[in-house]
């Protein structure tokens, strides 16, 4: 649909629906920023999880763990 037919369109909505328009509008900015700004908190990753099972690989290798793992599952 091309702008002008929408704005064209728009025009000759009642007033009641023209507001509720605007209103819906003014919501999908206010939801597009918000996910906009959670996504950049969500872009770092970090590696807290590394050497989580460092104790153990005195007792087992990488490979013993993941069989581990699957029996686990």
């Amino acid at each position: 649909m091309e702008l002008s037919s929408f704005i064209e369109d728009f025009e000759n909505l009642p007033k009641c629906i023209q507001h509720q328009l605007i209103e819906y509008a003014e919501f999908l900015i206010a939801k597009s920023k918000r996910n906009r700004k959670s996504k950049k908190v969500r872009s770092s990753f970090t590696f807290s999880w590394e050497n989580g099972l460092s104790e153990l690989k005195d007792q087992f290798t990488s490979v013993e763990l993941q069989h581990k793992i699957n029996e686990i599952r």
